[in-house]
């Protein structure tokens, strides 16, 4: 019998944890790209000031190290985490992931990979539009989708349609996150069969080998 599967992934691009099942994510990406669903939660959608959690995003940060191997620069601290009058916001990643999806939905977890590696490796402030701005366009031109880092920027600032889009999907998201209850992201839901199983975390950091197991198995049980 012919297995029927959507693999759906639960994220905030400004989630450690998201971080450290990129290894992961890319594996989904490239064995299932056509099977892929992106859904990002807006978790840390919404700025506030980056010196009022500073101290515990970086201890959490070193945990995720720690415990993955995913690897929080010392760039992205001093950077990042104590840049005077930071302000931590996903939101311009969020809909810079959408609009790029207008253009191709497997284009949304390279762009995620590329944004936490601007990040946490290369200490770039992903708050800010235009900086998120580079990364789209860099991204899109690997894709072969010419864009310009003024006109993207643009949008990401005063698209009414663009904000309403990436609202909806949020909301979409958190819909289907009670539905399923879940509480926190990342998470991977394997729709197979039209048969929802939520994936067990530790799959999600033991990197593409471990998760593409963890996935045969709920197939040949299916």
């Amino acid at each position: 019998m012919t297995t029927d599967i959507e693999l759906r992934y639960f994220f905030d691009p400004f989630c450690g944890w998201c971080y450290a099942s990129a290894p992961a994510l890319a594996g989904l990406a490239d064995q299932f790209s056509d099977h892929l669903r992106m859904l990002p939660s807006g978790l840390f959608v919404g700025g506030r000031p980056i010196s009022s959690i500073a101290d515990h995003a970086w201890r959490n940060d070193q945990r995720i190290q720690a415990l993955t191997g995913q690897r929080f620069s010392r760039e992205y601290h001093q950077n990042v985490l104590l840049a005077p009058n930071g302000i931590f916001d996903s939101g311009p990643a969020t809909l810079a992931l959408t609009a790029l999806g207008e253009h191709a939905a497997t284009i949304e977890p390279r762009f995620l990979h590329a944004i936490q590696i601007a990040r946490y490796l290369d200490g770039r402030d992903t708050s800010n539009v235009q900086e998120v701005a580079r990364v789209a366009v860099q991204v899109a031109a690997e894709h072969g989708i010419e864009l310009t880092t003024e006109i993207f920027a643009e949008r990401l600032r005063n698209d009414s349609d663009l904000s309403e889009r990436a609202l909806e999907r949020v909301e979409e998201t958190q819909r289907q996150m009670n539905i399923l209850g879940i509480r926190g992201v990342p998470q991977l839901v394997a729709l197979i069969n039209g048969n929802a199983h939520i994936v067990s975390g530790e799959a999600l950091y033991q990197g593409p080998a471990y998760l593409a197991a963890a996935l045969d198995e709920l197939c040949a049980a299916a």
